[in-house]
């Protein structure tokens, strides 16, 4: 645009102040140029809606779905959680918001069963999982050939608000275990549930604590940014001091003189959720969802994602350097390896073959082998069955022979049986 801007006077000449009172100067209906673009940004962001993801991980019955419903002063219904679970799962719901014409697509994970199990070494896990597939779910629709990032529905979780039961005293175990394990995946905001159940003091002390125990343990948690402006510059410290929030959800309106609050009404008074001297309620909504809210979806992109999407590459085979430490281009990274990977195939294909013809082999000279084998198994059987064949034929020989010498010697008994009896029928004929 090569045009002055309409904002800018440019000098004339003296013998031209005369032609230019009879311009006819002309107002604007509106703005034009480039200084439009912020409102064209606006109204196309309003246009396509907002996205925020939360987590809550938290013991059954701490509170998240109250302060959930009392951060955006809905009711988002839902069946309530037992403590019979088995193991640690995920209940995962998206609702669509109103505010102003401004629509939000809020999508809520809770745990489900978190610390009930008698054995909490594994308790963690499923958040690591949900976290990674999330991640993994967003690279692989970067990696594909047609994306539709615009259309996808990014599922990263932005925020991890972390409950904290009100012990006063220190954290858990299960709480240190699960928060280093999850901190490199997501901003998390450390939250001391029910804080109404603690003193003033005692509340001091255990944010302390609790913040003493991070550090030791290397525990990195989301610093809300100082150099947004300077009203947050300000702010931001301050409120950075105050983590962990300690916080208290209800729905319910309580009359506090002639107006009515939404608190909780004990016999010894009444706690106001948005009073800053009853807890920091209004501090976490203001930063969570008026200050900080792009910020947390900036950070996950571009420190959680990010160190998920190298660490997930480098396991891959992928590098910026090259093997004499040059920088190398994606494409030049991925036909390197394109090319690695056909000649480490081409190279188990012919250790598959030679395998192959050399297990043919044995197995052709095993064959041949059982094959002498039972030849000579049957040349042997066939010398017994001849030697078998030769000892019944002499025994039927013999057999034969002695049947002979049978019918001999009944012959000649019964020639001499009946010489006998002719011999004794004569002698009884002489004597009659």
């Amino acid at each position: 645009m090569a045009e002055t801007p309409m904002n800018v006077s440019t000098p004339t000449p003296d013998n031209e102040d005369t032609n230019n009172e009879n311009i006819r100067c002309l107002t604007t209906l509106g703005h034009f140029g480039f200084e439009c673009l912020p409102t064209q940004l606006v109204n196309k962001s309003i246009q396509k809606g907002f996205s925020f993801n939360i987590l809550c991980v938290g013991e059954t019955g701490i509170g998240k779905s109250t302060l959930i419903n009392t951060l955006f002063n809905t009711n988002l219904k839902e069946s309530k959680s037992s403590h019979f679970y088995s193991k640690v799962g995920l209940k995962v719901k998206t609702y669509e918001l109103q505010e102003r014409n401004i629509p939000l697509k809020l999508t809520v994970v809770k745990t489900v069963g978190y610390g009930d199990q008698i054995s909490k070494e594994a308790s963690y896990q499923p958040v690591v999982d949900y976290l990674d597939a999330q991640f993994e779910a967003y690279l692989q629709e970067e990696l594909k050939i047609k994306r539709s990032l615009v259309d996808y529905h990014d599922s990263r979780i932005h925020v991890c608000l972390y409950f904290i039961s009100p012990t006063g005293h220190s954290l858990k175990s299960l709480d240190l275990m699960t928060m280093k394990n999850i901190d490199r995946r997501v901003n998390i905001i450390p939250l001391i549930a029910k804080a109404d159940s603690l003193s003033k003091s005692d509340l001091q002390r255990f944010k302390s604590s609790i913040m003493s125990e991070l550090v030791s343990h290397g525990i990195q948690i989301y610093q809300f940014p100082m150099e947004e402006d300077e009203d947050a510059a300000q702010v931001n410290p301050s409120i950075n001091g105050l983590l962990p929030f300690a916080v208290v959800g209800s729905m319910e309106e309580v009359k506090v003189g002639k107006r009515m609050v939404r608190g909780r009404h004990y016999p010894w008074g009444v706690l106001q959720v948005e009073n800053e001297n009853h807890c920091d309620f209004v501090k976490l909504r203001d930063l969570l969802l008026c200050t900080s809210m792009e910020d947390l979806k900036d950070q996950t992109h571009t420190q959680h994602y990010e160190c998920y999407r190298s660490s997930r590459l480098q396991n891959l085979g992928f590098n910026d350097m090259g093997p004499n430490n040059q920088l190398v281009s994606f494409q030049e990274m991925y036909e390197a390896k394109r090319q690695e990977f056909q000649g480490q195939c081409q190279r188990e294909e012919e250790g598959l073959k030679q395998t192959f013809m050399q297990r043919v082999k044995e197995k052709e000279l095993t064959f041949k082998d059982a094959e002498k084998e039972l030849q000579d198994k049957f040349e042997h059987l066939k010398r017994i069955q001849q030697e078998e064949t030769l000892r019944l034929e002499d025994e039927r020989r013999k057999l034969e022979e002695q049947i002979i010498d049978f019918y001999k010697m009944k012959t000649a008994s019964e020639t001499s049986q009946a010489q006998v009896c002719a011999s004794v029928k004569k002698d009884k004929e002489r004597k009659k």
